[in-house]
């Protein structure tokens, strides 16, 4: 499903990159280079129309495949479950506590003695 979803989605872009190349803006575009093979058959007035509506039709059509494709991903993939080790299990419902470091880090003073000793 999700290849024709693919081939659908690249169809559609081909097709949108036409009718945006097809239209004419003002004085250019490939509209004028063709000859005004399209104004001659349906019409100066309607075929603008029919391209602009062909370019939303388009443009709508792709970002509706590309938001529904995912929901069609199958779950065939092996996914891997990995199991809590014992030290997180033991700390699951003990609190967080900061602890010292056994060994003093370097470039750092040692503690000063207690006073009065």
């Amino acid at each position: 499903m999700l290849i024709i979803f693919g081939i659908l989605i690249i169809l559609a872009c081909i097709l949108l990159g036409f009718f945006v190349l097809i239209q004419n803006p003002k004085g250019g575009g490939l509209s004028g280079a063709l000859g005004g093979v399209g104004n001659q058959v349906i019409g100066v007035r309607q075929t603008t129309d029919v391209l602009e509506k062909g370019t939303w039709i388009l443009a709508i059509l792709i970002a509706v495949l590309c938001l529904t494709a995912p929901f069609f991903i199958g779950k065939s993939g092996k996914t891997q479950v990995v199991a809590p080790s014992a030290v997180e299990k033991a700390s699951a419902g003990a609190p967080i506590t900061p602890q010292a470091p056994a060994t003093p880090l370097p470039n750092t003073p040692a503690p000063a003695p207690a006073p009065g000793k």
